[in-house]
């Protein structure tokens, strides 16, 4: 066998086996990408609620379906790690701006305390925030967060600020 031909029948059965993680998950991956616009979606990669991945992306967004405790979401990688340093408690620091898309808001998640990420009860916080469509900025250094308005009455504020966890949120819509 040729070079040549090796190298494309290696990239079809590449190709194959995308096509057939992401068979059979189709309504998992329309739900997930109904968190961001096409020019994200089309080269992201999708995950299902338990990580594993069914279709492979080039774009460095990692799109997810909704859960019980959070709506649909396509996230870079930094985004990722603030989740994943979350649920372990560990400190984090974004390494740069990052933009995470929520654009089909928190569907069936309770909410949050808007200023306590560990808050016992977020429903019945305070400040509980339950969002419509909205974007998640991270920023690199939190002095950056530095004037912004902390109340999520406000169409842009900063969530959990003083916190490793602190990021802009944005409405885009209700």
């Amino acid at each position: 066998m040729t070079a040549l031909r090796r190298v494309l029948l290696c990239g079809a059965t590449l190709a194959l086996a995308a096509n057939c993680l992401a068979e059979g998950h189709e309504d998992v991956m329309a739900d997930a990408a109904r968190a961001a616009p096409a020019f994200i979606t089309d080269n992201a990669t999708f995950k299902s609620a338990d990580g594993e991945v069914l279709k492979e992306g080039s774009n460095g967004y990692t799109c997810y379906p909704e859960t019980p405790g959070m709506g649909a979401m396509c996230n870079p990688a930094d985004w990722d790690a603030l989740i994943q340093a979350f649920m372990a408690r560990e400190d984090f620091s974004a390494s740069q701006i990052a933009v995470s898309y929520m654009l089909a808001g928190e569907g069936n998640a309770a909410g949050v305390s808007n200023s306590d990420p560990y808050h016992p009860d977020p429903v019945h916080a305070e400040d509980h925030v339950k969002e419509g469509p909205h974007l998640m900025i991270l920023v690199p250094d939190n002095a950056m967060l530095e004037g912004l308005s902390t109340d999520p009455n406000d169409p842009v504020y900063v969530m959990w600020a003083g916190t490793p966890y602190a990021h802009i949120m944005v409405k885009v819509g209700e």
